[in-house]
């Protein structure tokens, strides 16, 4: 009975090991390649699943990491046996590496990469150790690309080499089963001497620069008061000159009252006179008395010269003022 007893006892606990053992759980963003005796059987996706115990066993797969570490935060490489497969999207920092460019100037380049597994049969059976071949043909793509640019273009062509990189090694990484979504450029430092050169060179730019702003303002001030004086000039000369045509406008507008006025006054003195007498005998002898005061006027010691013509006037005068004083007969 007691042997019985134990047998029973031992057989279901053997069961119950060989329950857990087929029982298998696999977490969310996770994948687990599963061989049965030694030979490729299935990947497990998240969730549960009925595995045969003994016969099948989880794929161990050695997998590197690179972490900043230390007082100067040095990259340290470590190695881990994983029997799951991380599906998300990880990011590899890559330690600086020395680039020579077309020109033989050598810089550091410190590379992110931004990848994840989309097969992970290829990502274990196709590649050992993922993660170290990755950054590999990483440095190696990196150092052929920076190789064909001189210093200044890939200095300032981070996105061009970002994007090459990207395409190079999306697609030698397919056949590992790896998606690169994306590849950044964290650091590009080239020599100290060639630092300091360039501080020189993009100061001595700056000044440039700035004599050139100062020079183009100096002249866009001298043309802008050129223009000014010359404006105001011409609205001067335009003043003056419509002044002018106004006042000679002026001027003619009151010569020509002036002259409808006389022959107004002529006409009158004609129809006055009669059609048979001259007038103009009359106008020069009036014009004539008004002119004797100015003659006469100033201190005693003038001589005033009165011209013979004048007696001959003065008839005149009264001659035309008894023909005023006839009546018109009709």
């Amino acid at each position: 009975m007691v042997a019985t007893t134990m047998a029973a006892l031992a057989t279901l606990l053997f069961l119950f090991i060989l329950f857990i053992r087929s029982i298998f759980v696999v977490r969310q963003a996770e994948l687990v390649i599963i061989e049965r005796l030694g030979r490729f059987h299935r990947v497990l996706s998240p969730g549960i699943h009925i595995i045969l115990p003994f016969f099948d066993r989880p794929r161990q797969v050695t997998w590197s990491f690179v972490a900043q570490a230390g007082e100067y935060n040095q990259y340290l490489r470590y190695t881990k046996v994983l029997n799951r497969i991380d599906v998300r999207e990880a990011v590899y920092d890559f330690p600086k590496q020395n680039v020579i460019t077309k020109d033989n100037v050598t810089m550091e380049i410190n590379a992110l990469l931004y990848y994840h597994i989309t097969d992970a049969h290829a990502a274990v059976y196709q590649v050992y150790n993922l993660p170290e071949a990755i950054e590999k043909l990483t440095q190696t793509t990196l150092r052929n690309v920076i190789g064909s640019m001189d210093l200044d273009e890939s200095l300032v062509s981070r996105d061009l080499i970002n994007e090459k990189l990207r395409i190079i090694l999306d697609e030698a990484t397919d056949k590992w089963g790896v998606k690169v979504s994306r590849v950044e450029l964290q650091e590009v430092n080239p020599p100290e001497d060639i630092r300091h050169a360039m501080e020189k060179q993009m100061r001595a730019e700056r000044d440039r620069r700035a004599a050139i702003l100062e020079a183009e303002g100096a002249k866009s001030s001298a043309i802008l008061h050129a223009q000014g004086i010359q404006e105001s000039q011409v609205l001067k000369a335009q003043g003056h000159a419509q002044a002018q045509l106004i006042e000679a406008e002026a001027q003619a507008s009151a010569r020509m009252t002036i002259a409808n006025a006389e022959a107004q006054a002529v006409q009158v003195l004609k129809n006055a006179l009669g059609n048979n007498v001259d007038p103009i005998p009359y106008l020069v002898t009036t014009e004539y008395l008004k002119t004797l005061p100015t003659l006469m006027s100033g201190k005693n010691d003038k001589l005033v010269v009165v011209p013979y013509e004048a007696t001959g006037l003065v008839g005149a005068l009264s001659s035309l003022v008894n023909l005023v004083n006839t009546p018109k007969t009709n």
